[in-house]
């Protein structure tokens, strides 16, 4: 099918998607990248395409549109090759390790955790009702698809870890207390990551079982969030 005004109702419902409470409402987000379009077509949860490329052919309602059109719902600046329209991820039984995400904000870092999680075979990620939206397009981009491979639940992550399976040690990060995760001992984790400026909140370390600390020189204080989890995941992974 092909559209050429941006005053069509279908283009005007795409542009809607570009932000996070018509995503929200719609069980809706838009993927703009042909490889990670890939990606979500393993999970069948493609709707439909829209592209300015008459070449593209894809076995799924696809909408072929001009540059002015492609440009008012794209993300990036210069406007995309193709889009698809997804199904936000359905969350599915926890197995294995977790992480946990508390207050997480910038998109580059959470696409990033995520690659890294998947990596690192943690099964599951909970983000706090607090964190950037997971549909957020930095984020998709960023996720470089794997983000389809996980378990991802958004949630109130007081309720959650109160409530998770007594299997399960909470690990938290504190880089004056904590103890080397070399040395603890467990058969899974749910392993809490903090807000990328002020760290874990309070009530969320009341909850942790344990906390740990990343050995390194003196002269750095602090890593970057995304750089810690990864760390992390591998130290969990390779216990």
């Amino acid at each position: 099918m092909y559209l050429t005004s941006i005053n069509n109702e279908k283009v005007k419902f795409w542009e809607k998607l570009k932000q996070k409470k018509y995503r929200d409402m719609y069980h809706l987000f838009l993927i703009e990248d042909e490889h990670l379009i890939a990606e979500a077509l393993k999970y069948k949860i493609i709707k439909e395409v829209i592209t300015i490329d008459e070449n593209v052919k894809y076995d799924i309602d696809t909408y072929y549109v001009n540059d002015k059109i492609m440009k008012k719902i794209s993300s990036q600046v210069s406007g995309a090759h193709v889009i698809a329209v997804a199904s936000t991820l359905k969350e599915r039984e926890i197995k294995g390790n977790i992480l946990v995400l508390d207050n997480l904000q910038d998109p580059g870092n959470l696409g990033t955790i995520i690659r890294s999680a998947v990596a690192f075979n943690f099964d599951t990620l909970i983000l706090s009702d607090t964190s950037v939206d997971l549909y957020n397009p930095k984020v998709v981009r960023a996720s470089e698809g794997m983000m389809f491979h996980l378990n991802i639940k958004r949630c109130n992550i007081i309720d959650f870890l109160q409530n998770l399976d007594s299997e399960y040690l909470i690990i938290g990060t504190d880089v004056v207390k904590g103890k080397n995760i070399k040395d603890l001992k467990f058969n899974k984790c749910a392993l809490v990551i903090g807000n990328e400026g002020s760290g874990i909140s309070k009530e969320v370390k009341e909850l942790c079982h344990e906390m740990v600390y990343i050995p390194m020189n003196e002269n750095c204080e602090s890593l970057n969030a995304s750089v810690s989890a990864s760390i992390l995941m591998y130290e969990v992974n390779h216990d």
